[in-house]
């Protein structure tokens, strides 16, 4: 472990799979899952797995991106999903970048923002905010949404806010 370095345990599972599974259309046994170590990376903003994992847990490629590496080098990178992420007891779907096979993988910023985890350089670990210590807290904040119009968009049922055809 290099210094400073962050590692996290993290469980992948086919998102498409648990999905079968709650619908009772796949047993829990058959959904594809990887456990893994990966590297806290707070300068990369997506999460990153070696093709390897991406073929095991059967991800489909959903479109390529270009990605600036640290060096500045930009590469063209597919990305993959529906990807299940779990991090202790806290879980999000997203999509990964698909790295080399064999490469380390990362955790980058929209998975601790996501997940409402903080890194903490001196334990080497990361953990959730003190002020959300049961379920991730997450901010929307914007110059056009103020809480007022965001309680009548929750007040309003769905079909208030559908366009008619």
């Amino acid at each position: 472990m290099g210094m400073g370095e962050i590692r996290a345990w993290v469980v992948l599972e086919n998102g498409s799979d648990v999905f079968l599974n709650t619908e009772r259309k796949l047993p829990k046994a058959k959904i594809r899952r990887v456990k893994t170590e990966a590297i806290v990376d707070t300068g990369a903003v997506m999460i990153l797995l070696p093709q390897d994992f991406v073929e095991k847990l059967g991800l489909r490629k959903i479109r390529k991106a270009i990605v600036t590496l640290a060096n500045d080098q930009k590469i063209e990178l597919d990305l993959a999903g529906p990807l299940l992420l779990t991090i202790g007891d806290r879980q999000m779907t997203t999509d990964c970048l698909v790295g080399p096979p064999g490469c380390t993988p990362l955790l980058g910023q929209i998975v601790l923002e996501s997940l409402d985890l903080i890194p903490d350089p001196a334990k080497r670990t990361i953990t959730p905010r003190p002020e959300s210590p049961f379920l991730p807290t997450l901010n929307m904040k914007s110059g056009r949404l103020r809480s007022d119009s965001l309680a009548a968009c929750l007040e309003r049922p769905p079909s208030a806010f559908m366009d008619r055809v």
